[in-house]
């Protein structure tokens, strides 16, 4: 167990490069998996959940080698040629929903299981179209362990309920080894990885709005670059535009418009934030990031930016104590259903901090302009985002406050307390 004292900071300044991207970085491993060849893989994330799909890979049959501390040569030429397999995916929810779109139309049977908190967290919205596809698994109600019994798939023409960038790539990714043409169509954008990605690869895949189709097709043995994780910087924009007298430089930060919608409400509040030297590196936009501190005003935050900035709602919330006027989270209801239910544990620890916020059934309001008192102990509930959350709370607090197993930080973003550390004056 590992607890954190955080204390307030009179500024913030300096240069970071933020590390790799974890979404990223999970599939430049699967998809290395699939090529059938030799791939490498540079910057990639060292977080226990990619770490999770890496030994996932190695238990398909891949050679997995580390050229230095980031840098991976993965040697697929002998994956998935067994037709058994016994699947650790550890915290990762990113690992049990892709690779049960991989292994389902594959002639073998897998057993994909996790940690005490993945295991409750629902599996339904993936089973639900594999199994129309044909697929046979079976689940423990919907949830983890998921026994995968892989067979010849046949296409199907899917319109999800809800956004997600889980079930639209475990889909496609079972299309992907599936004769004829898949189609997923979703209420929004979600995240567009998968599809870059494989469209890099090789992959016969199209994109058309909200839909994706995609045939069967070999993926071509091909090198990646990973971008660093907004996901990351979230934390380094909340904390340079609130802690006052601060400047922040983020460096090689992913900017794809599917993951940008923190740097959209952030401007929308008001942020002085600044996009500097735009690029593309494998199908990626990546670019370097300016924050300082700003005036902020609240804002309602709803409808089709939410699955653009899901992951980094908690720590909008702490940015919206800080802005004048009051903030409104709506249709966020799937916050519910990540390694934590964030919206009751974020809405209870910072009450515990003294934050005025109501917590809703989709979302939450929190009053604008308030202080936070600290001097109290709050939970992470075993997820990494509060866990970084409270930290950016517990710089701007007037009493220094305890994060209870802080540890958890590491499942994504090992490297954050050094860096942080890095730009207090």
């Amino acid at each position: 167990m590992s607890d954190k004292i955080v204390s307030k900071v009179p500024a913030l300044n300096g240069t970071v490069t933020i590390p790799s991207d974890k979404s990223i970085s999970h599939r430049s491993a699967m998809f290395a998996s699939l090529t059938k060849g030799i791939v490498e893989v540079e910057n990639f994330s060292t977080g226990a959940d990619c770490l999770s799909t890496l030994n996932i890979i190695k238990n398909l049959g891949c050679k997995v080698e580390f050229l230095n501390n980031q840098n991976i040569r993965i040697d697929a030429r002998n994956a998935y040629k067994n037709l058994n397999y016994n699947l650790d995916c550890g915290n990762s929810g990113t690992s049990m929903r892709l690779f049960s779109g991989i292994l389902a139309p594959r002639e073998l049977e897998a057993r994909l299981y996790g940690d005490e908190s993945l295991s409750q967290r629902p599996m339904k919205r993936i089973i639900t179209p594999l199994e129309l596809m044909g697929a046979k698994i079976k689940h423990n109600h919907y949830k983890a362990p998921l026994l995968i019994q892989g067979r010849e798939l046949f296409p199907i023409d899917y319109k999800s309920p809800l956004a997600s960038a889980q079930v639209k790539s475990c889909i496609l990714l079972a299309g992907l080894n599936t004769y004829g043409e898949t189609r997923v169509s979703e209420p929004y954008v979600s995240r567009d990885h998968t599809e870059k990605m494989l469209k890099y690869l090789g992959a016969d895949i199209e994109v058309s709005g909200n839909t994706v189709k995609i045939r069967k097709s070999e993926l071509e043995p091909k090198n990646i670059s990973v971008c660093g994780d907004i996901s990351s910087a979230a934390f380094f924009l909340a904390a340079g535009a609130v802690v006052p007298n601060s400047e922040i430089i983020l460096k090689n930060v992913g900017l794809n418009p599917t993951r940008t919608g923190i740097i959209d409400v952030l401007k929308q509040m008001g942020a002085n934030i600044e996009i500097l030297d735009k690029t593309e590196i494998c199908n990626e936009e990546v670019g370097d990031i300016k924050i300082s501190s700003s005036s902020l005003n609240g804002i309602a935050i709803e409808g089709e930016i939410i699955p653009r900035l899901i992951d980094e709602l908690p720590v909008i919330a702490v940015i919206a104590t800080q802005a004048q006027g009051k903030t409104i989270v709506k249709d966020a209801g799937d916050l519910r259903n990540k390694e934590s239910d964030r919206i009751k544990c974020l809405v209870a620890e910072l009450q515990k901090l003294g934050v005025v916020i109501e917590e809703t059934q989709d979302g939450f309001v929190i009053e604008g302009k308030q202080t936070i008192n600290g001097g109290v102990e709050v939970e992470c509930y075993h997820d990494h985002r509060l866990a970084m959350s409270l930290y950016v709370a517990g710089l701007i607090s007037q009493e220094p406050i305890k994060i209870k197993e802080f540890q958890w930080v590491d499942i994504s973003f090992p490297e954050f307390e050094k860096l942080m550390e890095s730009l207090k004056v």
